[in-house]
């Protein structure tokens, strides 16, 4: 691991390649583009958490099925969340994105509906579970509300749980997209009740060996024990704004040949 004064060299190196990474002009190839399509609140956070559910795999498939997921919603998440009704959800049969298919998509909407009616919509479930010093816990707590509806079990895998020593990669990442909130436009920051200081570091392959390349990380599985490792170290190099390193550490692995 870096020691403490390795960390004063190791950080203007990181805030410019944060620099370089947090720009609008690249977010045209990645998924976070499709909720920027959208201006309302919810509609956001809606078609954000759908499309961050996806977002594993080929980049051009993962935005060409997001679009499949604007028309399904009728290019108005919010609404067709709240109102829809059974007869509605045939627009799902055909939809599958690697192993989410219709049936995960078809669960999806109708606990989004619960989640909204019956526990006040997405941010106020990540509020109330929320830790002194984590969001974790509260992804677990969600994962919990999500499911109460009759389900197959099958449909569980897409959303992870940070208690079973998942990285819960994909949800992290969506957390970012709702909570940060800078001059450069990329993230969101719409949920104001919520601090960046307490976002995790989404990691995945290309974060996970640069954070291991610079010392930040130790353990060699991408796993939740990595991501609390992880989140040591971003906090040390900024304990208002720690996952603002994901940039760095995303750009340094997927742009440069680091």
């Amino acid at each position: 691991m870096v020691t403490l004064s390795k960390f004063k060299k190791l950080k203007p190196f990181l805030d410019e390649k944060v620099e370089l990474y947090n720009q609008f002009k690249f977010i045209a190839t990645d998924p976070i583009s499709i909720p920027h399509q959208f201006q309302k609140k919810e509609d956001i956070e809606i078609i954000g958490f759908l499309i961050a559910t996806i977002a594993w795999g080929n980049r051009k498939s993962i935005l060409k099925n997001g679009e499949k997921l604007c028309k399904i919603l009728q290019f108005e998440p919010y609404d067709f969340i709240t109102n829809h009704r059974e007869k509605d959800l045939k627009s799902c049969d055909g939809f599958v994105h690697r192993t989410f298919n219709s049936i995960d998509l078809r669960y999806f909407i109708k606990s989004l509906k619960y989640i909204y009616e019956e526990h006040g919509g997405l941010e106020n479930v990540f509020r109330q579970y929320k830790t002194k010093n984590s969001l974790q816990p509260a992804i677990h707590e969600f994962k919990s509300l999500f499911f109460k509806l009759e389900h197959e079990k099958r449909t569980e895998k897409h959303v992870s749980d940070p208690q079973k020593n998942s990285a819960a990669k994909r949800i992290n990442m969506y957390l970012r997209w709702m909570v940060r909130s800078d001059s450069k436009g990329v993230d969101f920051g719409l949920w104001k009740s919520l601090s960046p200081a307490l976002l995790s570091c989404p990691l995945d392959v290309h974060s996970g060996r640069i954070a291991r390349d610079l010392g930040l990380l130790a353990r060699k599985q991408n796993d939740a024990k990595a991501v609390a490792e992880l989140d040591k170290a971003l906090r040390i190099l900024d304990p208002a704004d720690p996952v603002k390193y994901d940039f760095a550490l995303f750009g340094l692995g997927a742009f440069e040949d680091f």
